[in-house]
């Protein structure tokens, strides 16, 4: 078995009154792919943001029980900043800010201190290859970001989580904006980017959970049905609402 990155226990999360999460418990291996599937409203992107504390931006949520990375409860440190180093994200909709495709890239190591502009030039680089964009943008650096195709923004969002170096990477449903091809792009992406970063994702594409990743979870209405390996999910999953979901035959 893969070592566990991300250790999940008891997790309840709370919109004011409104129970959005109960009693989560999960185990996400280091370096895979780990889908997670269901309906719109399951909690399936309410989980994903608890993983590096993105629903502390919004007001009036409670969360109980432990969430550990490497061993360390994220909820019991101050220091967000860090823990989103580590873990970074990428959203539904491309969203590169309004600057340089080098820019892009280079903010966030700047906004950490890197000054020296070898450096920067060189994660730069090093990050538009991980993202499998290098050849795509290399002469038009200085262009804006903005001018790009809807995939390769994404491939550009995906660059700028790259640059900080971080460990998990979490994709709150990155193809569903995107044309066929650039979705195709994106998996590949994800493919080889599993052998130096672990990787969650929310999908509501069943064929590509199928296609890229090597665990699924199945949430509904705001619980863990179940999780296992992709293969074993889609063709023998062990709880009746999970098979009915897959099937086509749910609600």
């Amino acid at each position: 078995m893969s070592k566990v990155k991300i250790n999940v226990e008891n997790l309840d999360l709370f919109y004011g009154e409104n129970q959005a999460l109960k009693n989560i418990n999960i185990q996400i291996e280091e370096k895979k792919v780990t889908a997670f599937i269901g309906p719109s409203g399951c909690g399936k992107s309410t989980f994903l943001r608890t993983l590096n504390r993105m629903n502390d931006l919004i007001d009036n949520v409670t969360i109980k029980g432990k969430v550990e990375v490497d061993g360390e409860d994220i909820y019991k440190t101050d220091d967000v900043i860090k823990l989103r180093t580590k873990v970074g994200m990428v959203f539904q909709k491309p969203n590169p800010f309004p600057m340089s495709i080098y820019d892009n890239v280079a903010y966030g190591p700047k906004l950490h201190g890197v000054k020296d502009k070898a450096t920067l030039d060189k994660i730069v680089e090093e990050s538009l290859k991980g993202a499998a964009i290098w050849d795509e943008v290399k002469d038009r650096l200085k262009t804006s970001a903005l001018g790009l195709s809807g995939g390769q923004q994404q491939r550009i969002c995906i660059a700028r989580a790259i640059a900080m170096k971080p460990e998990v990477i979490l994709m709150d449903e990155p193809t569903s904006a995107l044309d066929p091809i650039s979705t195709l792009k994106v998996e590949e992406l994800i493919e080889s980017l599993k052998n130096d970063y672990t990787i969650v994702i929310v999908t509501h594409n069943m064929q590509q959970a199928a296609r890229i990743s090597d665990k699924t979870a199945f949430f509904l209405t705001g619980e863990l049905v179940e999780i296992n390996d992709t293969n074993v999910i889609f063709t023998n999953p062990k709880d009746k609402r999970t098979e009915d979901y897959i099937t086509g035959r749910f609600g």
